[in-house]
């Protein structure tokens, strides 16, 4: 009975290597880019931004030509100093403040509402991430080469630290590194495009009315108009992490998805059930045998992801992202039931806490919104 058990998990530490090297054998090699005419960046912010300037340096860099549209509540004092001192680059929106759906989303549907008619390729950022030169450009191929009609990329954790944060950074870096295809991916609003023609056709002010999750309600909807949404693998975009809080966010991540898509919460939860059951079988039970295959199992993920990681993005960024990596090497165990515990209390309630706002949210819906 052990020997079978033993070889049960050594089947499914396998499949779990064999996921990331799929990641790894996909990155594109040749990252081509285009950059046409009518190219619009939305960003929203919050009235406390600070201007971004690493952000809005490292957009300037772009090897994509495109206007800034910022969207705010209507009291960013950072955001119209921008638009004030470049007037032909940047367009500053005020959308005031939401009461039944989330102030991110109201903002970008006061962006939408906005958008002039030479707008042809809608790409959404957000504030909190360090784009490499070729975001917009990557983003924008797929799109312009009729290969996709929603793009996305993913977010790459940057722990500041190397204790909690390292560790939300190993269980979104699970996540990031996950074998995705056109019929399975979630596109992410950190790095997200779509065509002018595929947002009027999803009407996408429609999509978002009433929502408080602008990424997780723009897949659906593709999904349901069965449109072609395709991951830029190569785009594992930096997002620094640090300060309090960190469990919280990847409970909130996980609230969006449950109070979306009960079904996709289910069967991600069931997936690292699974490997969290297993872990525990060969800690107690399994013996040495089974500890040794997870912990090589373990290290061979995390020599791939390294190797992801560093084809990616920038040397500084590789360096603080694999950081998270130790976790993934001296306690696995401790990285997939973190993630458990974080799915599990992502399903024990419906209140979100998100950029100063407390909603209670059913089936993607605002019901109640209040400040936090």
């Amino acid at each position: 009975m052990v020997h079978a058990m033993i070889w049960l998990w050594a089947m499914l530490q396998a499949l779990t290597v064999a996921g990331v090297l799929n990641y790894w054998r996909h990155l594109p090699k040749d990252r081509k880019v285009e950059a046409p005419d009518g190219a619009v960046v939305i960003l929203s912010v919050r009235d406390d931004w600070d201007g971004g300037a690493d952000l809005i340096a490292r957009l300037k860099a772009q090897s994509a030509p495109f206007r800034l549209l910022l969207a705010t509540s209507g009291a960013c004092p950072a955001a119209e100093a921008l638009a004030a001192r470049e007037p032909g680059w940047v367009e500053a929106v005020a959308a005031g403040v939401a009461d039944d759906e989330g102030q991110k989303v109201h903002k970008l549907r006061a962006a939408l509402r906005v958008l002039r008619p030479d707008d042809r390729w809608l790409v959404f950022i957000d504030a909190d991430i360090a784009p490499p030169e070729r975001l917009v450009g990557r983003l924008l191929f797929p799109l312009v080469r009729g290969k996709a009609d929603i793009v996305t990329g993913y977010r790459l954790l940057l722990p500041e630290g190397r204790g909690i944060a390292a560790l939300v950074g190993a269980v979104e870096m699970q996540l990031a590194t996950l074998p995705r295809s056109p019929s399975a991916t979630m596109p992410w609003g950190g790095a997200m495009a779509m065509g002018r023609e595929v947002a009027d056709r999803l009407d996408l002010d429609a999509v978002l009315a009433g929502r408080l999750s602008d990424d997780m309600s723009i897949g659906l909807a593709g999904w349901r108009a069965r449109l072609r949404l395709r991951p830029v693998r190569d785009l594992l975009v930096a997002s620094p992490i640090g300060g309090g809080g960190l469990l919280g966010f990847g409970v909130r991540q996980y609230r969006h998805i449950v109070t979306n898509s009960a079904g996709m919460w289910a069967l991600a939860t069931g997936v690292v059930a699974v490997q969290a059951a297993g872990w525990l079988w060969a800690l107690g039970w399994g013996g040495w045998s089974a500890v040794a295959v997870g912990y090589g199992a373990a290290c061979g993920r995390a020599g791939v992801r390294s190797r992801i990681i560093g084809a990616v993005v920038e040397p500084e960024q590789a360096r603080l992202a694999r950081r998270s990596l130790w976790w993934d090497m001296a306690a696995p165990f401790g990285v997939t039931w973190a993630h458990l515990a974080v799915q599990l209390a992502a399903a024990a309630s419906r209140r979100i806490r998100w950029g100063g706002w407390d909603y209670v949210v059913r089936r993607g819906r605002v019901v109640r919104m209040t400040r936090a």
